[in-house]
Order: C-alpha cells, then structure tokens, then sequence
C-alpha cells in the first residue's frame, strides 16, 4: 500500500459512517479511527524509509459546524458571523500548491463547502485541508510555510 492510497482511504474514512479500520498484510498494518487521534502504523523491513507516521482525521459530521472544528470568533474582533477553520493536524501551512502557483484562496474570495483552501505537510505528505462552511474568506491567520499546530485557527469566514 503506497502514501497516495493511504491518503485516499483516510478520506474515504473521513467521509463515511465508518469508525474504523484495519488492514494487515504480510509486512504492513495499518488501523485508522474517526473521531479520535488516527495512528498509522507501517511494519516492513528495516529498509523503509517512514516506519511510523502519525495522522489525525478530522471530524466530518454534520454537527462539526457547531463543535471544536468551527467556532464562532466573537473574541477575534470579528463579527460574531464569522466563523474559524481550524487545522486538523500539526503540519506546515502552504497557501499554494507549489511555489508557482497560485494560492487557493484569497481574502475576498467566495468559497463552497469542500473546496481546497490550502495544503498541510506533515511528514512528507502533503494533505489537502477542504473548507467546512461556504462563504467568504474574511482573514488568514496563518503565514504560508509557517508550522500550525491541531486545531489552530487558519482562515476566518463569513459563512453564507
């Protein structure tokens, strides 16, 4: 199993009802929860490069635009209409999917619910963060290249 199919059976996990998985292979074990710290463990001759990685799963629920995920951002001296995306894991910030792109969203600019709004790399693996809410981006509080820890505001929105 390759990083790009891990990626993608952490979103599917994300996505659906389902609480958790595990998958073991001769030299592979992997076991993903929702809802909780994910723990991705790879087992495999000493010649692999990342025996362990470590990735949190946000929560998708329906519910989520009222719990830790988004919060209303009265302290921020915002408008008690906008609301915080918050990163679902520590990482690295990227605004822009390479270095000669451009960024995926601006301040200004009007989002949908879904939509890539920037990138976080965390261990070599460069995870696309999905907008919670519609609306318009208000303020980013983060730096593009800069850390951000779990939960750490990024983007405030004036949902719509």
């Amino acid at each position: 199993m390759d990083l790009k199919e891990i990626q993608t059976l952490i979103k599917f996990i994300s996505s659906s009802k389902v609480d958790e998985v595990s998958i073991e292979q001769k030299d592979f074990k992997i076991k993903i929860r929702k809802n909780q710290t994910t723990v991705l463990q790879a087992q495999s001759p000493p010649i692999q490069v990342l025996p362990q990685a470590s990735v949190q799963v946000p929560e998708t629920s329906s519910s989520s635009e009222t719990d830790s995920t988004i919060e209303k951002s009265i302290n921020n001296g915002t408008s008690a209409s906008t609301v915080e995306i918050k990163s679902p894991m520590i990482g690295t910030f990227y605004r822009k999917a390479s270095p000669d792109k451009p960024s995926f969203v601006e301040v200004g600019d009007i989002i949908e619910k879904g939509q890539v709004i920037c990138i976080i790399e965390a261990m070599k693996l460069f995870n696309e963060i999905e907008a919670e809410v519609s609306g318009k981006i208000v303020k980013v509080l983060v730096d593009d290249s800069n850390p951000v820890e779990y939960d750490q505001p990024l983007f405030l929105i004036e949902p719509s």
